[in-house]
C-alpha cells in the first residue's frame, strides 16, 4: 500500500492536471524557459510564454508535439509594467527567470541594476494580480557560495548567501545580480504575502554552454573549495515543475545533480565548453586529489523522492 505522503502528492499533481490550470513562463525564450514551457504543456497546463526575443520565438519552440492550443505567447519585456500584466493575466503560477536583454547580453557591473529592476517589476505585477497563487523564482547557486569566510564553514546551504562586497572585489558580476535580484524578491514577497519558491541552480548543462557562461567565473576557485556544482536541464525542470505543484515546498532550493571535484570530472567539462577544434584536454591528468564536497541539496532531495517517476512525461 502506498503511503500517506506519496498519496498526497499523487493526488496534488494529478489534480494539477485534471484541472488544466493557466501559468506563465517568464522569460521563455532561454533553454530553461523553453524546457518548461514544453513540460508544462504536457503534463495538461495551459502556458502563457512570455518573451523578450520575438526572434528566438520559433528556435525556442521548434518541434512542440504538445497541443498549441493551450499555448498562448506574449512579447513581455520585464521593464514595462503593462505587458508584464498582460502575460500573467488568468494565470495562477509564474515560473520566473531572468534572460539578459539582447543589447546587453554579458555580465557587468551594470547587470545587477537591470537584474534588480527586472525582478522588483514582476513581482509588484505578480502582487497586483488577484490570481497568482505562486511563483517559482529561477536563482542560482552562486547566490549561496561566495563568501570568504564560508572557506572555513561547515557545508553551504539555501540558509546560506553570497557576501555582496566579495562579489564586487573579485569582480564576480552574475554572482552579484543573481543575489540582490533573489533578495529584492523575498523582500516584496514577503513585504507583499507572496507565496514564493527560488530554485538556484548550479552551472546549466544546457545545449548552448560555452566557455564565456558567467556562471564560470572564478570557477578554480569553486572547483578547489567542493563547491563547483552542475545541473542537467532534465532535472532542473522537474524541479521547478515539482516545487510549484508541491504545496509543502517552501523557501530556497539548492538546485544540481553533479559536483566536480576531481580533474577527470574538470577535464570531461572542460572538453564539453571548449569548440571542437579546440577540445584537445588530455583525458587524464596527474593529479588525483579529490576535493571533499561543502555544499548540499539535501532540502531539494528530500522533497524531490516522493515525486513519482511515473507522473514524468519523457
Amino acid at each position: 500500500m502506498p503511503n500517506a505522503t506519496k498519496l498526497k502528492n499523487m493526488a496534488t499533481a494529478a489534480s494539477f492536471n485534471q484541472t488544466s490550470k493557466t501559468v506563465c513562463v517568464m522569460d521563455a525564450s532561454g533553454p530553461l524557459g523553453s524546457s518548461i514551457v514544453h513540460r508544462l504543456l504536457q503534463r495538461g497546463y495551459s502556458v502563457h510564454a512570455a518573451v523578450q526575443n520575438q526572434g528566438k520565438l520559433w528556435q525556442s519552440f521548434e518541434g512542440l508535439s504538445c497541443n498549441n492550443e493551450k499555448l498562448k505567447v506574449f512579447h513581455s519585456d520585464p521593464f514595462d509594467y503593462h505587458s508584464i500584466m498582460d502575460a500573467l493575466k488568468g494565470c495562477c503560477g509564474l515560473f520566473y527567470s531572468f534572460e539578459p536583454p539582447s543589447d546587453q547580453p554579458t555580465y557587468d557591473e551594470f547587470m545587477a541594476d537591470v537584474e534588480v529592476r527586472a525582478a522588483h517589476n514582476v513581482l509588484e505585477a505578480c502582487a497586483q494580480t488577484n490570481t497568482i497563487d505562486k511563483v517559482v523564482f529561477t536563482s542560482s547557486a552562486t547566490t549561496v557560495i561566495w563568501n570568504d569566510s564560508h572557506r572555513k564553514a561547515p557545508d553551504l546551504d539555501e540558509r546560506n548567501w553570497s557576501d555582496l562586497n566579495f562579489c564586487r572585489k573579485f569582480k564576480l558580476w552574475q554572482a552579484l545580480s543573481k543575489t540582490l535580484a533573489e533578495k529584492t524578491a523575498w523582500a516584496l514577497a514577503m513585504d507583499r504575502s507572496i507565496n514564493m519558491v527560488t530554485v538556484n541552480g548550479g552551472l546549466l548543462m544546457s545545449p548552448d554552454l560555452t566557455i564565456a557562461n558567467p556562471y564560470l567565473k572564478g570557477a578554480a576557485e569553486m572547483y578547489e573549495d567542493g563547491v563547483f556544482v552542475t545541473v542537467d536541464l532534465r532535472f532542473i525542470v522537474d524541479t521547478h515543475i515539482h516545487v510549484f505543484e508541491d504545496i509543502t515546498s517552501y523557501g530556497r532550493y539548492l538546485c544540481f545533480n553533479h559536483v566536480i571535484k576531481c580533474n577527470e570530472d574538470a577535464v570531461k567539462l572542460a572538453n564539453t565548453l571548449l569548440p571542437p577544434s579546440e577540445s584537445s584536454l588530455p583525458q587524464s591528468l596527474e593529479d588525483t586529489r579529490i576535493h571533499q564536497q561543502r555544499i548540499s541539496n539535501k532540502k531539494l532531495n528530500k522533497l524531490m523522492v516522493d515525486f513519482d517517476s511515473k507522473l514524468r512525461v519523457d
